[in-house]
């Protein structure tokens, strides 16, 4: 089976996708590409591909998304099919830019906890039985990670390029997937996606915002069977 490279958003790391690790583990090579060591998207992209095999299916969430269009960008020929979730193919606005800025202030002034508690954290989820335990796990990764890595992805995303002329151009198997309650990547966003990517296949999962992965993970799990097995 062709492997699977998973990309996972800001401050998280492999365990965003455990229940996708729990599902297919057994069944074929997967990959989790870290990107914490880069302060671009196109260095971050070409560090998933220096450590991805020689080709195989990609999926990343939210900052893990933008990197994974960069990758298909920078080598097509190696993304046998790709899924998006819960993510942006536009560069940043200016006004996301100028709410990034005051974050990554406190940030140096060590004050990345408070700074994922009241001002991130609160947009990352629906209202689930399961939400404070998902947000707890975010809190223990971003603080895993540290200030340095926030610092790096803020800066990635702030100089991000628009994907749109990339997504034009993809021509494999492509799933574009969301959260019908995500706040910071709304399902209008993923409606463009589906639009520019011939043949994309949409789906919403109900119930889930930024988080499916973890929030709704046994829907997530079968939109991901059916983009792999397409």
């Amino acid at each position: 089976m062709i492997p699977l490279v998973l990309i996972p958003g800001m401050m998280c790391d492999a365990r965003l996708f455990g229940p996708q690790i729990a599902e297919f583990s057994g069944r074929r090579t997967l990959v989790c590409a870290p990107i914490s060591e880069r302060a671009s998207i196109e260095d971050l992209a070409a560090g998933v591909l220096a450590n991805a095999p020689k080709s195989f299916a990609l999926a990343g969430l939210s900052m893990g998304g933008i990197v994974a269009m960069e990758v298909i960008r920078q080598e097509p020929e190696r993304v046998e099919r790709i899924a998006l979730m819960d993510t942006n193919p536009l560069a940043e606005d200016d006004d996301v830019k100028a709410r990034r800025l005051p974050q990554m202030m406190m940030v140096r002034d060590n004050a990345l906890s408070a700074v994922m508690r009241d001002e991130m954290k609160p947009r990352y989820l629906s209202n689930t039985p399961q939400r404070e335990n998902i947000l707890d796990l975010c809190m223990e990764m971003a603080l895993g990670l540290g200030r340095h890595v926030f610092l790096k992805q803020s800066r990635a995303l702030m100089d991000r390029p628009d994907q749109s002329d990339t997504l034009r151009g993809v021509d494999v198997p492509a799933l574009i997937l969301c959260g019908r309650d995500d706040m910071l990547c709304p399902v209008l966003r993923h409606e463009l996606m589906a639009e520019l990517i011939p043949d994309a296949r949409l789906e919403i999962i109900e119930g889930a915002g930024h988080l499916p992965t973890l929030e709704q993970p046994e829907l997530t799990n079968a939109a991901l069977t059916r983009w792999l097995e397409a």
